[in-house]
């Protein structure tokens, strides 16, 4: 049974008529029927859900999520990464790439493409931009492009070589295609565990400076722009991005650009107590930077916010700090942090469902009568526990287990199958 009648939902979708209204939405067999007031069904078989002060809005879409699928199943294989996903109210995402095997030819992408078929949850593979993810040389892109991946990134490697990437921008266009810029310079970050600053010296541990982010962004503002090409910056952290890009839109160069959700939320002053669950590339920075990402968010310089979904078996962060790995479990805690953030639900929307979509050249999801059912039901004010019970992930690698959180999803529909929560 796939039939749904909501009832009293506040309606957040810019594209819809419906936009800012409370109405009825009615869902039979995968399409969306009808949204009006006071909307009846004469069909026995439909479940109604009363939705009263809750929101309804295209499904999120995230731009950075990585999986262990192919070869490593055990962080997290497609079908517990799409429950936790959905949990989050996601109902398409971009995988990256930094698998074993990586995601570097058509044979790995039609694989997850070929794994990800009838889903819940639209699963979109992203492709190496260099060969094995080693910054040597081009990855074909072309040929993944035609398999299925959606863009094309080496995840969370830099791409130190900058004529490899000026080459990568310029071969994309003949086909359109859209590079991810992980923006670091590893000889100045060196193998630093946190942000360079007042924290870094108190604990004495060697810090990552903003100038290893900006000085890469600079690089690949100016190669996109001798390029003619588009490039997308993955999860930025520091003040000085958030201005370079913010210059680079108004110069009219193609750039866009977005920020983890938990950068937005939490300072490099957490990490006193060496808690590894707060270990992080990009690393936390410092409340001025978050104040920056914030205001880059609110202005349109940062189009989005992801999840930065990075899953790991306990033996990989229940260690010293110094050696832990990088990453958290973040799907399910996007929507709570944008909140605790002081996002409103309709930018929430516009970063997390329509702007992401807009990025890849997406069709987008649209609440009007006649439509397959994208959609999901949230309610902004509803609290909860991340605990053993509600985490779907197979990892627990989140600084948020066993906390409160404010910003609960209610209802995901998507590929006619929806899941309540």
């Amino acid at each position: 049974m796939n039939n749904l009648l909501i009832q009293s939902a506040t309606i957040l979708d810019s594209q819809s008529k419906f936009q800012g209204k409370v109405a009825d939405i009615l869902i039979i067999e995968g399409k969306i029927s009808e949204i009006g007031k006071n909307i009846k069904t004469t069909v026995s078989t439909t479940k109604i859900i009363n939705a009263k002060g809750q929101f309804l809005s295209p499904g999120f879409f995230d731009l950075n999520v990585t999986f262990g699928d192919p070869g490593l199943e055990t962080k997290e294989d497609i079908s517990s990464g799409s429950a936790s996903a959905a949990a989050g109210g996601f109902t398409g995402l971009a995988l990256m790439p930094n698998t074993q095997p990586p995601i570097h030819s058509k044979a790995e992408v039609s694989y997850l493409v070929n794994r990800a078929k009838n889903n819940l949850v639209d699963i979109y593979p992203l492709g190496c931009i260099s060969h094995h993810c080693e910054g040597k040389e081009l990855a074909e892109m072309f040929d993944m492009q035609q398999s299925g991946a959606i863009a094309f990134t080496d995840g969370k490697k830099p791409l130190s070589n900058s004529g490899l990437m000026s080459r990568a921008l310029l071969y994309t266009k003949s086909f359109n295609g859209l590079i991810f810029s992980f923006a670091e310079d590893q000889d100045i970050a060196g193998k630093a565990k946190m942000n360079e600053g007042v924290m870094s010296t108190y604990l004495g541990m060697k810090g990552n400076p903003s100038l290893a982010e900006e000085l890469m962004v600079s690089r690949d503002i100016y190669l996109a722009q001798y390029n003619d090409a588009r490039v997308h910056f993955s999860t930025i952290s520091t003040a000085n991005s958030v201005d370079l890009i913010r210059k680079a839109k108004k110069a009219g160069l193609k750039v866009t650009c977005d920020v983890a959700a938990h950068a937005l939320v939490l300072t490099e002053d957490l990490l006193e107590e060496f808690d590894s669950n707060y270990k992080v590339k990009p690393p936390l920075r410092t409340k001025t930077d978050q104040k920056a990402l914030l205001a880059g968010l609110k202005d349109g310089t940062i189009d989005a916010i992801v999840s930065q979904h990075t899953p790991h078996e306990i033996e990989f962060k229940n260690v010293e700090f110094e050696i832990a790995s990088y990453g958290i479990t973040g799907l399910q805690t996007a929507l709570p942090l944008a909140i605790k953030a002081g996002l409103s639900p309709d930018q929430i929307v516009e970063k997390m469902a329509v702007n992401p979509r807009k990025i890849l050249g997406l069709p987008m999801p649209v609440l009007e009568a006649g439509n397959s059912a994208n959609f999901i039901l949230f309610d902004t004010s509803e609290q909860w526990t991340l605990d053993e019970k509600t985490n779907f992930s197979k990892s627990e690698n989140s600084p948020f287990m066993g906390e409160i959180l404010t910003g609960k999803i209610k209802l995901v529909y998507n590929n006619a199958q929806y899941f309540t929560y």
